[in-house]
């Protein structure tokens, strides 16, 4: 172990004369840019700042027709500090998480400026949007950007006079996760009208399991997980869900809905019109 980090830092090493020089002035718009979180990638790319990014995640680079082609830093789990230092960034941005603290307090060390940019709660993700916008000169872009979610979250969902459904946000089914309180999605949910089922969980994204889904009894499954079997056939298995009963089991695109990125509006759409399939968005 001790020999591989040797190594490492034998290869980074020559790159940090070259880094330092890249570095902008301090408070001045960088000039490179590195993502290391395909919902930062996307936030760039819808403030106008695309050509400042020289490296991305994996993740982006294969989704972000924008970006494809652009050089990777390994994945969300995965990040490469030598691929980093070699692109010479004077600016990376990253979601605060165990995976990527050890990598932020290398590169800052190292002299690089590295903005963390936390996502789990509505007005974090939304702040975090007007930060970032900010540090690239794209502030009045930001401003615009985050009061048309603002708006759209305030705007209520179509009043039917029944009581609010209670729904669940399936984000992974194997093993199990879902949306529970204090997420944005949870924030999402409530704005698109209904309850989410999974409020009591005080972890934004817990882990459950089937016996819990079955007693928490939701009257619409929003399965937004990346699997290859249709939602209503998977979740068919269980008669006995109100959501399967009734129908109510909806696919939603999880690219569109729990990406935490600057189209949040356009989520809520979609989950109000699984809410509503009848009546549409309002």
């Amino acid at each position: 172990m001790r020999a591989a980090r040797i190594g490492l830092l034998l290869r980074v090493l020559p790159l940090l004369a070259v880094a330092t020089v890249a570095t902008a002035a301090p408070g001045g718009v960088p000039r490179r840019v590195v993502s290391l979180n395909p919902s930062l990638t996307a936030t760039v790319l819808a403030l106008g700042a695309g050509e400042l990014l020289v490296g991305v995640d994996e993740w982006s680079a294969r989704q972000q027709p924008a970006v494809r082609g652009r050089p990777t830093v390994g994945g969300l789990f995965t990040p490469s500090l030598e691929a980093v230092v070699a692109l010479q960034p004077d600016l990376v941005v990253l979601v605060p998480s165990a995976q990527q603290r050890d990598l932020r307090d290398r590169l800052r060390a190292l002299g690089i400026e590295v903005l963390e940019l936390p996502n789990i709660s509505l007005d974090d993700l939304l702040a975090s949007i007007e930060r970032l916008g900010e540090r690239l000169g794209r502030g009045d872009t930001a401003a615009r950007r985050v009061a048309e979610i603002r708006s759209a979250f305030e705007r209520p969902a179509a009043a039917s006079g029944a009581p609010l459904p209670r729904a669940l946000i399936v984000i992974q089914r194997e093993p199990l996760y879902v949306v529970g309180a204090g997420s944005f999605l949870d924030a999402m949910l409530r704005a698109a009208g209904a309850r989410n089922a999974a409020a009591a969980f005080p972890e934004p994204y817990p882990r459950v399991d089937l016996e819990w889904a079955i007693a928490a009894r939701p009257e619409v499954i929003l399965d937004a997980s990346d699997s290859g079997e249709p939602a209503e056939q998977f979740w068919a298995r269980w008669p006995s869900l109100p959501a399967v009963a009734s129908g109510r089991v909806v696919s939603v695109p999880g690219d569109r809905v729990i990406l935490p990125g600057p189209d949040l509006d356009g989520g809520l759409r979609i989950l109000r019109d699984a809410l509503d399939p009848g009546g549409g968005s309002p």
